[in-house]
């Protein structure tokens, strides 16, 4: 008898026409395309760009693509592994076929793009009704709005791309900026709209804030784009802190609560601020924090003038704390403490409980990490317009990840909450074996597979969700 002194088995490989899935767990994603309506309105919206004898559908190209995305790849090429796996994912185009489409989409991107933002917001209003409580309008007022966040990011180019520029940081490539609805503490977050801008561009440039914020409120379903109201609170950095942008949501009538840059008098101001008027500062658990403070700096700042050309009724709100051991030290630290500054039109509330509000947009970054997760990482083309087609593919696998835990999974349910990694390793690569019964394709899951039954509840949600489904508020 031979004996093993390896740590795993000794096993012999080889291919065999075997039926059988290796990421099978992906079929969540078809089925909440299925389910959502985005399959349909991709077809219906990308119609005009199908050849007459062409075998695949321009929308089936782009969604294929998409759960690509979501299934870790970062290029065309990558296609080939839902290419292997028909009886899962259908007929999927071939590297030449999937090229060309995208050249002919990039030809009439802005056209291209308005319609999949169409298709993806009919999309949307359905997942959210499906949701039916754990939708992101479900129960929202003026004092518990929807969230909406803007920040960008930087892309690195590696080749020369179509306007690919220096970046701010030194670096050469993309400066898109995004914006995400925030399903809170119990969830991920959705993509709404992607600008992709050459890398010089402007952090504070308002005119591109607002194109983003428009798009963004387009995609919002219930919502009136032009007056979306306080229900609705628009969440940045020091980016959108600029006087043309904060009057342009305050004549939309909207809540905000934006990054805004101190005035170099700051320690003359804060040297007037009473010792009284400083409120203890809350932890990202809602727990009051040690050496951080909080006050509102509006009434010195008006007295001085300097909110002239804001809009009325903003709120200036001042955070204050001793930087961390070993922390590089500012020039514009005052008595050693550091201070940051954000501004809102949110009349009621606690100061800490709003300061600690606008510090949670730090989930927007996550959500950036998460796109650049599955895709964004790294523009694979080298036209500008057929990268604002990619962009959009990205926010179709996302919507795709997002809308699969908001109607699969519990609310409860770790998984609500998974990132797209640990989503791939557990769920959507999990293998099956396929048969066939009646004319329909049956997949048998591994069973003694880790995540076997949160699979199966899945499946089982997304194609029977009628207990959640109401209309989202």
């Amino acid at each position: 008898m031979k004996k093993t002194t390896g740590f795993y088995p000794s096993v012999q490989v080889d291919t065999a026409p075997v039926s059988a899935a290796g990421s099978a767990g992906g079929v969540l994603l078809t089925t909440a395309a299925e389910v959502t309506g985005l399959s349909p309105a991709m077809a219906r919206a990308l119609d005009g760009w199908r050849k007459p004898a062409a075998v695949h559908h321009p929308a089936k190209v782009l969604t294929d693509l998409a759960v690509t995305l979501a299934l870790g790849g970062d290029c065309l090429a990558d296609a080939a592994v839902i290419r292997s796996e028909a009886d899962v994912y259908g007929p999927v185009g071939s590297e030449a076929t999937i090229s060309r489409t995208i050249t002919a989409l990039a030809a009439d991107a802005h056209r291209v793009l308005k319609q999949v933002a169409a298709a993806r917001r009919a999309a949307r209003a359905r997942a959210w009704a499906l949701a039916g409580e754990r939708a992101p309008t479900h129960g929202v007022t003026a004092t518990d709005p929807l969230i909406v966040d803007l920040d960008a990011t930087l892309i690195t180019a590696h080749s020369d791309k179509e306007e690919a520029k220096p970046t701010f940081k030194k670096g050469f490539g993309f400066h898109p900026l995004c914006a995400f609805v925030d399903h809170g503490p119990d969830g991920t977050g959705e993509p709404l709209a992607m600008q992709l801008r050459p890398g010089n561009a402007g952090s504070n440039t308002a005119a591109d804030h607002i194109q983003v914020t428009r798009d963004a409120l387009k995609q919002l379903p219930g919502i009136n784009p032009a007056r979306p109201g306080r229900k609705v609170l628009i969440r940045t950095d020091g980016g959108g802190g600029t006087q043309e942008y904060t009057r342009w949501l305050a004549r939309r009538g909207v809540s905000y609560s934006v990054g805004f840059t101190l005035p170099a008098c700051l320690p003359e101001l804060y040297r007037l601020i009473p010792a009284k008027a400083w409120q203890a500062a809350l932890n990202a658990d809602g727990e009051v924090r040690e050496g951080a403070d909080v006050v509102e700096l509006t009434g010195l700042l008006t007295f001085r003038g300097l909110l002239s050309g804001w809009p009325a009724g903003m709120r200036v709100i001042v955070r204050r704390e001793r930087p961390h051991p070993g922390a590089q030290l500012r020039f514009d630290d005052v008595d050693g403490y550091r201070l940051t500054a954000f501004a809102t039109n949110t009349t009621r509330g606690q100061l800490a409980n709003l300061e600690l509000r606008h510090r949670r947009r730090a989930r927007c970054e996550d959500r950036i990490r998460i796109a650049k997760d599955t895709g964004l990482r790294n523009l694979p083309l080298k036209g500008f317009a057929a990268n604002q087609i990619w962009c959009a593919i990205v926010m179709l696998a996302a919507d795709l990840i997002a809308w699969t835990q908001l109607i699969g999974f519990d609310a409860e349910h770790e998984a609500r909450r998974w990132e797209p990694k640990k989503l791939r390793l557990r769920v959507f690569t999990i293998p099956a074996a396929i048969a066939r019964h009646s004319r329909r394709i049956l997949l048998h899951i591994k069973e003694t597979a880790a995540n076997a039954d949160l699979v199966i509840t899945a499946w089982k949600r997304l194609h029977d969700p009628a207990p959640a489904a109401t209309a989202p508020g």
